[in-house]
């Protein structure tokens, strides 16, 4: 990029960075916390989730703000860090894990606008039926066109939603405060009927929901070519991570002051509604139904310009083949924005064969993302490790960053194990034929497909993808 470029795109500054952020956070997931909650736990173990996943993704927000600092040529931070850290095959599961795990969390979105719209339009049910999804497939290339006409243009359109839709929420958190029965919570405290089960049981069954609305956390890093300043980047990142922390506690908290935990547990999605309607009345599910329909198309844009972005970014980079590299006359990355919409189509085609759609591909998205995320914070603690950059760049810091990393490192690599061998094996049939533009982009360079440990890893997530689908075939795996 000349520098001309670089002047004419780096225009955000970190109001509207930090806006990326929210924005990409705040989606379906918040709108789904009273159920999912309820299900799992009780305000003790609530509190437990939200200090552990508030700590861990703190750390990595921490870990994207430190690494914006060290490694300023980095543009793309998720999946430039990948490669740098651990070379080219792991860069690229890196990027188009990313990009996949997006994908799928768009698809959770529409999934959740139409069991909105089912409950009072039964023709979309819980959001899988037939006129469920050729709804969704207009609005999928609908946005795809709309953000056709520009990058910049759509961000400013995102910042404007991201305003609109905290609203709601905020009315919800504020509202409920009155309506807030200390018995009710006393009761839901340790969780009734959940508390038949360890405390370490019901809190692991909050931590892959809690992974999935944190999602986005990386937002301003992605977003970093287009940055004004480059010290902008850790701070939207930062500052967007602890209003949207506040916004998300607040919102389980509060309606576990409302109604008993097995009301919770078994509330219609998107389970804000039925909280706030037990305590204002019928106006209250309308007024969360409009606000989950506008927040959740404002994170679906947000989400839809980060996944093209890091396709096209990674082709820059000849980690991808060169076709995704080509861009509009609006600098839009149109190809990779067809493959990400293209596969937003397809996934969103198989949610006609699952029985709980939404929690499906939240489950799976959240899989999906920690790669990534886990390959990030490792290198921020490689880069402590070996010092690399500290002999110039703060070396008052290492200590206290190396300790940042280590949690951060730690917290990914539990989620992964703790996700299970189900969404593993589930990501894996994903990854495995993904390498298909790893190989094409290695054929482009004229460079051999595979080292003996890449072809060792390779391997691995082809057999994976291979139990993935007998477990699908056979039942053991359900969708």
């Amino acid at each position: 990029m000349t520098a001309s470029e670089q002047t004419a795109t780096k225009k955000m500054p970190l109001l509207t960075l930090s806006a990326m952020v929210v924005g990409s956070m705040v989606g379906a997931g918040v709108f789904s916390l009273p159920r999912n909650f309820g299900q799992a736990t009780g305000g003790f173990g609530a509190i437990i989730a939200w200090t552990i996943a508030g700590t861990g993704m703190l750390m990595l927000a921490f870990v994207f703000q430190t690494l914006a600092v060290r490694k300023p040529d980095l543009d793309a931070g998720v999946y430039a860090y990948a490669k740098a850290g651990f070379g080219e095959y792991l860069g690229f599961f890196s990027a188009f894990g990313y990009w996949a795990s997006a994908c799928v969390g768009n698809v959770s979105y529409w999934v959740l606008i139409k069991s909105t719209l089912g409950q009072v339009l039964p023709i979309f049910g819980e959001g899988n039926t037939i006129a469920a999804v050729l709804l969704s497939t207009v609005c999928i290339w609908a946005f795809h066109f709309m953000v056709l006409r520009g990058v910049q243009e759509a961000a400013t359109i995102n910042q404007i939603v991201t305003v609109a839709k905290l609203v709601p929420i905020l009315v919800f958190i504020v509202v409920l405060l009155f309506f807030f029965d200390p018995g009710v919570f006393a009761d839901n405290f340790w969780g009734g009927d959940a508390y038949s089960e360890s405390l370490v049981e019901q809190v692991r069954s909050t931590m892959l929901v809690t992974v999935f609305v944190f999602l986005g956390i990386e937002g301003a890093s992605v977003y970093s070519r287009y940055a004004r300043k480059r010290e902008d980047i850790g701070r939207a990142t930062v500052l967007g991570f602890l209003s949207v922390l506040a916004i998300f506690a607040s919102v389980t908290m509060v309606s576990f002051g409302i109604m008993p935990r097995d009301e919770l547990a078994v509330a219609q999605q998107p389970s804000m509604s039925p909280v706030f309607e037990s305590a204002v009345g019928t106006w209250g599910a309308w007024f969360i139904s409009i606000g989950l329909i506008i927040s959740v198309l404002g994170a679906y844009l947000a989400w839809t310009l980060m996944a093209a972005e890091v396709l096209f970014v990674a082709a820059k980079d000849r980690d991808m083949p060169s076709f995704l590299a080509r861009v509009n006359g609006a600098n839009v990355p149109v190809v990779a924005l067809i493959f990400t919409t293209v596969l937003i189509q397809i996934v969103l085609i198989t949610t006609l064969f699952s029985d709980d759609a939404f929690t499906f591909t939240l489950k799976l998205c959240s899989s999906l993302s920690l790669v990534p995320y886990l390959l990030a914070a490792a290198y921020a603690l490689k880069l402590a490790y070996t010092r690399e950059t500290y002999e110039r760049i703060q070396p008052d810091n290492r200590v206290k960053e190396f300790a940042i990393a280590f949690v951060a490192t730690f917290y990914t690599a539990f989620m992964l194990v703790a996700a299970g061998l189900e969404f593993l094996l589930l990501s894996c049939i994903i990854y495995a034929p993904g390498t298909i533009l790893f190989a094409l982009t290695r054929r482009e360079a004229g460079k051999r497909i595979f080292s003996p440990w890449e072809a060792v890893m390779f391997a691995v997530v082809a057999l994976g993808a291979v139990v993935g689908i007998v477990g699908l075939a056979t039942g053991a795996i359900s969708i």
